[in-house]
């Protein structure tokens, strides 16, 4: 099996590596979320300053430019809750991200399904990527376009040879850990999650041993963590970075001089995006944390309630220099 998917999609041009307003209380049970000490904290914030404090050195270096925004969604548009199920945004966020959308070209890239994070978002003005950019919806020409981002149509997945295995494997977990207690399996069509958050600490280890061992003899599978989830994914050399870079190009903006990225992340997966961005030095990664953590962003803000305020910022900032540009023209 790993030698037919791996021929296949070398043919694709891959590469795989075979190396292995409901009231939610967010929880803190992982070290990614607790409450971090103020002075290692303050320290941090010198190498990673606030976006919003930095709001206008930030968009100073955005006039002129095409501004393209790319989010995650739990930890950033959602706060992380014990349910993954119930991890709604709230209806101020979803307004604010409806008026970036409206100015902006706008992506969700996710380790969440695409259609569960649609579900989630409930904007048709917003392009969606999935399972960690592996189901991306092609966007029209404009993302604020009215279309239907549900279904497979016009979906660019270039993991789609591996489905019948992650099935597979989605069934033997199934059968593994479907009877441990607070374990939760989430299919995310190219990506399966096991969210431990609910499992007793006493058996969290168990758990990952009998996870791992499902994994461990498919080579063409990997196997990450990360904020009390563990995830299986394929081994290809494909993450968020990617993701961004074909949002860009089929956007039109990929050889562009005059684009401005904006990624504004939580996750370890972020990375990958946060990576490309400071690479090209053609916009700004920022990291969402409460806590000091090796990133490679060059900003932050520190949960999502500051994510609210940082896109409520954005969208005023377009509107004024519209009205600038209007004056000035007269």
């Amino acid at each position: 099996m790993a030698k037919f998917l791996s021929r296949d999609i070398n043919l694709m041009g891959f590469q795989i590596s075979h190396s292995n307003k409901q009231k939610l209380k967010p929880f803190y049970d992982d070290p990614d979320s607790m409450l971090p000490d103020v002075e290692a904290y303050a320290s941090w914030l010198l190498k990673h300053p606030s976006a919003l404090n930095s709001f206008d050195c930030i968009m100073k270096e955005a006039k002129g430019k095409k501004v393209v925004v790319f989010l995650d969604y739990d930890g950033t548009l959602s706060p992380i809750v014990e349910d993954p199920d119930k991890a709604f945004m709230s209806t101020e966020m979803r307004a604010a991200l409806r008026e970036v959308a409206k100015q902006f070209p706008t992506s969700i890239i996710s380790g969440r399904s695409r259609d569960k994070v649609k579900e989630f978002v409930q904007l048709n003005n917003v392009c969606y990527a999935g399972s960690h950019g592996l189901d991306i919806m092609q966007p029209p020409k404009s993302c604020d376009k009215k279309v239907s981002l549900t279904g497979n149509e016009g979906a660019f997945q270039p993991a789609k040879l591996f489905l019948p295995a992650i099935q597979e494997i989605s069934m033997e977990l199934e059968h593994k850990i479907g009877e441990t207690q607070g374990a939760k399996i989430e299919d995310n069509m190219f990506c399966i999650s096991v969210h431990y958050r609910q499992v007793p600490p006493q058996d969290q280890g168990n758990l990952k041993e009998k996870v791992k061992s499902v994994v461990e003899n498919r080579p063409e599978f990997r196997l990450t963590e990360g904020k009390m989830v563990l995830e299986v994914r394929p081994s290809m050399e494909w993450n968020k970075g990617d993701a961004l870079n074909y949002l860009l190009h089929t956007l039109g903006f990929s050889n562009a001089n005059d684009v401005l990225s904006l990624y504004i992340g939580d996750d370890q997966t972020d990375e990958d995006a946060f990576k490309v961005i400071a690479g090209k030095r053609e916009g700004f990664p920022i990291v969402v944390s409460s806590i000091p953590k090796e990133t490679k962003a060059w900003y932050s803000l520190r949960d999502p309630s500051e994510v609210l305020a940082f896109l409520l910022r954005l969208a005023k900032w377009n509107k004024s220099q519209a009205s600038f540009l209007q004056l000035d023209y007269v």
